[in-house]
């Protein structure tokens, strides 16, 4: 019997060890590649689970011999894994939810950063959480979350946001998508309102902080930000969704893929509104955007891909930054500051009207074609094009030489008096505005004698001021400022794997741009006619031609300008591009290092239609051809499972932007021009255990030899007149170090804390010395700007955040956040520190307003019910409350005035000062339904 009994424990015990053992595998993005670490994997009928470290791999004991796997992460496609031993189930890759329309094709066109592996600094947000935590937020706040990045909403209309990265304004940042350019060719601007829609369309957003691993020959002195949006082999569906928000915010979107038809192709779809009153006084906007992709891959050699999104909008603005004094004058008490006020709009009979507004449309359409030559060696192109039409609206004449914006113009509340504009400029006394209106009498045809005419604001180019009308002959209209464009280019890349080492990629880069720069009037505002006579070619040309800058005459971009009347000036502005660019790669277990080189040819040219006769040959400029480039490199070193270090550099000549070339807006050639030199070093160190992460960077960027032009009128000390002319100056230089550190932690299944602190040191080094030149360009001396150890202003040079993320149920998830800025230094002029007396300081005394730190606390609530036999449709619900305590803080200052004593001040800040505040407290829900 005893033996009996031993043989059954024997059979037993032999059964338990067999149905007991270890899984162990990698949880990866099936789009970039990266790890996904906190995904859930769990045991298929059981609570067994564990979660992803954050290299993505897990160490699961289970019970039993066979089974499956059910691997999920938020804003991915639950995957099921069968198992039938213990051992290494290898990698599972999961794909993003089709909600998100973006699979992400990470091509040769598309340098996308690698974890451990791309040694930059680099932040990447995922889909999934920009369509949670954005909400009614503009599109580049989302970034706020990141080291060393400051974004504010400026003025505060739709889409007006801005950006800085490391201390460097958007002409400074490169940003990409699908790793095509958007900078502006001419001053490298980008106008977020322009891409409202990219929020909708994104699979992720990836900000690599400094020189970065792009392979053009890009600006990205402060950094570059890649938005990727691709869609391909999607699965069949889609989805609505609707948000709601403050000041009557409506956002409503639906989209749609067919997934991969047995033909090959697939489509992807998206078409969104957007409206809303605006938090600040007199900004309604209207915005669409739209996305269509198509991919076919007709075999396994060739992929095909069309991408166009757009995003046509209108907005009112908040174009002028109000004296803080401006802003208590016209709040509740006399007291606090009515954060929201707005002194640009007005009613006209009732209905909101204003002298500063947006409206454009700028659509991108592109064909990727990715050609696998063989196994090692691949082919990958993007051709594209970009037609972009719109502009601003203003106010141009002058009512008894007052502009739009004087005090005599304003109502008791500081709003524009368009009905009082309007009566004036039909003839009737308005005793504020000072004499009535007279008739015209000026020159041209005879029959517009008598009437009211109105009139620009001032001579231009060729006219004295006898030639044009002012006074009270004047009037004041509504015009738009026209910026459009047409933009084509192309990138092509040629990859070769050498071996399992080594790799290299050869390419070229090259894009033609064409800038259309015009008035043309919207409003006559109650005048008979306009008459212009800023055209040498046309004098005293007299018009009632007026085009209303609705979001209805943006749709179609192919219309022909030529045929629009314009007033006040007509110039285009030519950009050609030309660029080559390679890379040699190394990597093994341990090392992957690059070394990249570029080289570019930027060509100028400036048409100059209003200031030039026809006949004359100066009325088109040569072409201006610089010739830039770049040279980087960086090395990184994973020291084991859990450390690795990082080393880059880099060395950039960046030609100078289109107004540096052409001066005075004529066709006068800046001939001091040169390349503006940039050098960037970086060090980095990452940390990564099951649960906690981090990133420490140390960072030094020097920007230098930029080029300013100014009058002075130099002086000794004791004020006698040494010499007066232009001084040109041509070495100005910034340096911005600083140190950045993000982290991650999941003490827990159901909590997750993040965080990350910069601390910048961001000013100018030495005192430019410029060469001063008389009228008939004779030097006659030199003067100095006194600015070495002067602080760089308009963004926070200290910031700081720490946030946390709930999940009490299951599907259930509460998030919040704090947020803070400092050392944040109101915007002055480099010329005013100007030396013209000699005595070695600066003229203006070198005072910095260094504005109030802020914090703010951001919340958010969501909750998914899932629907349906498989789980696989779902209604997602999100709250937003942003600034929760509705905090009062500046975001930005334009001017730089010093409180002296006596002075009125709101928190130690002369409230002289010219600001634009943040927003205060805001709300959005929105619900979303895929099927």
């Amino acid at each position: 019997m005893k033996r009996i009994y031993l043989a059954f424990a024997a059979i037993f015990m032999s059964a338990m060890a067999f149905s007991q053992g270890t899984l162990t595998g990698t949880v990866t993005d099936g789009e970039l590649g990266g790890p996904l670490p906190g995904a859930s994997v769990m045991v298929k009928g059981t609570s067994t689970g564990t979660s992803t470290d954050f290299d993505g791999n897990f160490t699961l004991q289970v019970s039993q011999s066979s089974g499956t796997l059910v691997i999920s992460y938020i804003g991915f496609l639950p995957k099921e894994v069968s198992f039938t031993s213990s051992g290494s189930i290898g990698t599972i890759a999961l794909m993003p939810d089709a909600e998100q329309l973006g699979e992400v094709v990470v091509t040769g066109v598309m340098d996308i950063a690698k974890e451990r592996e791309t040694p930059v600094a680099v932040s990447t947000i995922k889909a999934a959480e920009i369509v949670e935590k954005l909400g009614s937020q503009e599109f580049p706040e989302i970034l706020r979350s990141t080291p060393s990045i400051y974004v504010t909403k400026q003025g505060g209309g739709f889409g007006d946001s801005r950006i800085n990265v490391r201390g460097f304004d958007q002409r400074n940042t490169a940003v990409m998508i699908n790793g095509v350019p958007v900078n502006d060719m001419e001053n490298g601007w980008v106008y977020w309102s322009n891409w409202a829609g990219l929020s909708d369309v994104t699979s992720a957003m990836q900000v690599q902080r400094g020189l970065g691993s792009s392979k053009l020959a890009i600006s990205s002195v402060g950094g570059t930000i890649n938005v990727v949006t691709k869609a391909a082999d999607l699965k069949e569906g889609g989805t609505i969704a609707a948000s709601v928000g403050n000041n009557d915010y409506l956002k409503t979107t639906m989209a749609y893929n067919t997934g991969l038809m047995k033909n090959g192709l697939s489509v992807s779809a998206l078409f969104g509104r957007t409206a809303g009153d605006g938090y600040v006084q007199g900004t309604p906007f209207e915005g669409y955007n739209y996305f269509v992709a198509i991919g076919y891959k007709p075999n396994d050699k060739h992929d095909f891909q069309f991408m166009v999104t757009g995003a046509p909008q209108q907005h009112y603005q908040r174009g002028f930054a109000e004296s803080i004094s401006n802003y208590i004058k016209y709040g509740n008490n006399g007291i606090d500051p009515n954060i929201r006020y707005n002194s640009d709009y007005g009613y006209r009979n009732g209905k909101e009207e204003t002298f500063s507004g947006n409206f454009y449309h700028k659509p991108k359409a592109m064909i990727n074609w990715d050609w696998k030559i063989s196994d090692k060696s691949t082919l990958s192109s993007v051709f594209y094009a970009s037609l972009g039409r719109g502009g601003s609206i203003g106010s141009i004449g002058r009512i008894n030489g007052g502009r739009s914006y004087y005090g005599q113009f304003k109502d008791a509340n500081g709003h524009v008096r368009f009905d009082d504009i309007v009566a004036w400029n039909q003839g009737a006394d308005i005793p504020a505005f000072g004499d009535p209106r007279t008739g015209y009498t000026g020159g041209g045809d005879p029959m517009y004698q008598g009437m009211f005419v109105n009139g620009g604001d001032n001579s231009y180019g060729f006219e004295s001021d006898g030639g044009h009308i002012f006074g009270s002959e004047n009037g004041i209209s509504q015009r738009s400022s026209m910026n459009s464009h047409n933009w084509f280019g192309t990138i092509i890349n040629f990859h070769n794997d050498v071996n399992e080492n080594w790799a290299f990629d050869l390419g070229v880069d090259a894009r033609t741009y064409k800038g259309i720069h015009y008035r043309r009037l919207v409003d006559l505002l109650g005048g008979d006619v306009y008459v212009d006579n800023d055209n040498i070619n046309n004098t005293y040309n007299f018009t009632t031609n007026t085009y209303a800058p609705t979001i209805g005459n943006i749709w179609n971009v192919f219309k022909n300008v030529e045929d629009e009347t314009k007033i006040d000036y007509y110039n285009d502005g030519k950009v050609n591009w030309l660029g080559a660019f390679g890379q040699v790669e190394y990597k093994n277990d341990k090392i992957s290092a690059f070394l990249q080189g570029g080289v570019s040819n930027q060509g100028f040219k400036r048409i100059d239609y209003f200031n030039y006769l026809d006949s004359d040959p100066e009325q088109e400029t040569d072409w201006i051809n610089i010739v830039g480039g770049n040279i980087k490199g960086g090395l990184n070193y994973n020291i084991d499972e859990k450390h690795n270090v990082f080393a880059n550099a880099g060395y950039y000549l960046k030609q100078p932007i289109f107004d540096a070339i052409f001066l005075n807006f004529v066709n006068d050639v800046n001939d001091n021009y040169q390349n503006e030199k940039i050098l960037g070093l970086e060090v980095g160190y990452g940390f990564r255990s099951q649960y906690f992460s981090t990133n420490v960077n140390l960072y030094r960027t020097s920007w230098s030899d930029r080029y300013l032009t100014s009058s002075v009128n130099v002086t000794d000390e004791q004020g006698n007149p040494l010499f007066q002319g232009t001084a040109n100056y041509d070495g100005v230089e910034q340096v911005h170090m600083g140190v950045e550190v993000d982290f991650t932690a999941r003490p827990a299944s159901f909590l997750t804390f993040n965080g990350m602190l910069s601390i910048g040191d961001w000013q100018y080094s030495g005192n430019p010395l410029g060469t001063v030149f008389d009228d008939g360009q004779n030097k006659v001396g030199e003067a100095t700007i006194i600015l070495d150890g002067v602080k760089v202003s308009d963004a926070a040079q200290t910031t700081w955040r720490l946030g946390a993320t709930v999940e009490p149920v299951q599907n259930l998830f509460f998030d919040t956040s704090w947020y803070h800025a400092d050392n944040l230094y109101a915007q002055f002029n480099v010329l005013d520190f100007q030396d013209e007396n000699s005595d070695g300081e600066p003229d203006s005394g070198g005072y910095q307003l260094k504005l109030p730190a802020y914090d703010l606390i951001d919340a958010g609530l969501s909750y998914r019910f899932t629907l349906g036999k498989d789980k696989d449709k779902y209604l997602n619900l999100r709250l937003n409350v942003n600034n929760v305590f509705n905090e009062i803080y500046i975001s930005e200052s334009t001017s730089n005035r010093e409180a002296q004593a006596g002075d009125e001040t709101w928190n130690g800040v002369n409230v002289a000062n010219n600001v634009f505040w943040g927003f205060g407290r805001t709300w959005n829900m929105g619900l979303r339904y895929r099927f």
